[in-house]
């Protein structure tokens, strides 16, 4: 009974709720954009679209060329964010889910009984069959079967869609043989080139590496936790700490101007300090990021005392874009705001003359509760005013929105 996980992975997931709330779309081409516009890109596609090439990270155009038959929607994120609590429900119905791991992935640990082969298929047939049932015969999953996560993960990706792979600890090395080395969750196109330097191009020279040799390969100790997860081992947790958060947006075209564009960044940043206060979290600085349009990005930042004041916050916003570079006349695209060096409130030491700090606590906790309780635009610093209606909740790969905290909702000025 070497089976221990369960890996669960949504395919074509946002393009796959659109195609199950929407039944003129199933079985088409379907592309979903962050902003209807020509000049973006698909954040996801359906398999039908795929079959013509297109991908995460298509332009529009490209896509067009690719499948004339193509048909755009607007990414709806609250959506896919109430999808994703129904979808961990169904799951938990059938087995307990030990971690998510992203909006459309989760893993859950096989006890008992579950790890035998016929019984773990048993149930990923159990899982597919419920989540049609309760959600809907659009939502399908590949999910992996094997000794630990990081194999479970590779299983599932290797028959989509809607497939199910079992590797068990008698199946390897030579069952991973076929996939390329950055088929493997953890090695992108850096790591590959690294790997290279170090003689290792495929996935059984991979295997014949010792130890060390994917310690050095790595530059630390995660070349070790690789050769573990390889060889169907669980290494424990590590414990990773928040370094940076933010929000960027892709500017619809009748926003491609300097004043829209400030606007937008100061929606991002009040949404941002709202979500640093959410996490219990202050942040120590501050960077933007304006990508333009047949011009190179400009990106600026600051670092600052300790704060989680969306007031203070904007004044060095204000101070920051005031060396916008409006002398090229360049359009901008895309815009972006990060909060960094974040740290927790007890970490550090207090500004010797934060004499207002009391007075600001009491209006941003304010704001949140009024925010949370009849949505996040209910109130707002007047900076943002233009840019209400525009950059919605998005869901990065890693960070799933809270609805209370992230969604959009009516608003009053501040």
């Amino acid at each position: 009974m070497t089976l221990r996980a369960l890996y669960v992975d949504f395919n074509s997931y946002f393009a796959s709720v659109e195609q199950q709330l929407r039944p003129e779309l199933r079985g088409k081409p379907v592309g979903v954009l962050p902003v209807l516009a020509e000049s973006t890109c698909c954040i996801a596609a359906s398999y039908a679209a795929k079959a013509f090439g297109v991908k995460t990270g298509t332009r529009v155009s490209e896509a067009r060329a690719l499948c004339p038959e193509m048909i755009f929607v607007e990414a709806r994120p609250a959506l896919y964010v109430e999808f994703h609590h129904r979808l961990i429900a169904v799951v938990e119905s059938c087995t307990p889910v030990e971690k998510v791991l992203s909006i459309d992935e989760m893993v859950c640990v096989l006890t008992g009984s579950q790890q035998q082969r016929e019984n773990a298929l048993a149930l990923a047939a159990h899982i597919k069959r419920s989540i049609g049932e309760q959600v809907g015969q659009e939502i399908r999953s590949s999910i992996g079967i094997a000794p630990n996560t990081f194999l479970a993960k590779v299983a599932s990706n290797m028959q989509k869609p809607d497939g199910c792979v079992v590797i068990e600890l008698a199946d390897l090395p030579e069952k991973l043989y076929t996939l390329n080395i950055r088929d493997l969750n953890g090695i992108g196109k850096r790591m590959e080139q690294r790997l290279i330097n170090q003689g290792i191009s495929t996935i059984p020279a991979l295997y014949a590496a010792n130890r060390q040799q994917l310690r050095a390969a790595w530059g630390s100790v995660e070349g070790e936790r690789m050769y573990d997860k390889l060889r169907g081992l669980e290494p424990p947790a590590t414990q990773t700490q928040r370094r940076s958060l933010g929000h960027s947006h892709v500017l619809p075209p009748e926003l491609r101007n300097y004043r829209d564009a400030f606007a937008v960044l100061h929606r991002l940043l009040q949404k941002a300090a709202m979500r640093l206060r959410s996490h219990g979290l202050h942040t120590g600085g501050l960077q933007l990021r304006v990508k333009f349009l047949n011009h190179p990005t400009w990106e600026t930042g600051s670092l600052c005392s300790l704060t989680d004041d969306t007031l203070a916050l904007i004044h060095i916003l204000q101070q920051l874009w005031q060396a916008y570079p409006a002398a090229l006349r360049a359009v901008p695209l895309a815009v972006g705001v990060t909060l960094t060096h974040l740290a927790k409130p007890g970490a550090h030491t207090l500004d010797l003359f934060a004499a207002e700090a009391p007075s600001r606590t009491k209006l941003d906790n304010a704001l949140d509760v009024l925010n949370q309780r009849y949505g996040s635009n209910t109130v707002y610093f007047g900076g943002a005013h233009s840019a209400l209606n525009h950059a919605p909740m998005r869901i990065a790969f890693t960070h799933i929105p809270d609805l209370e905290i992230e969604g959009d909702g009516n608003s009053a000025v501040i």
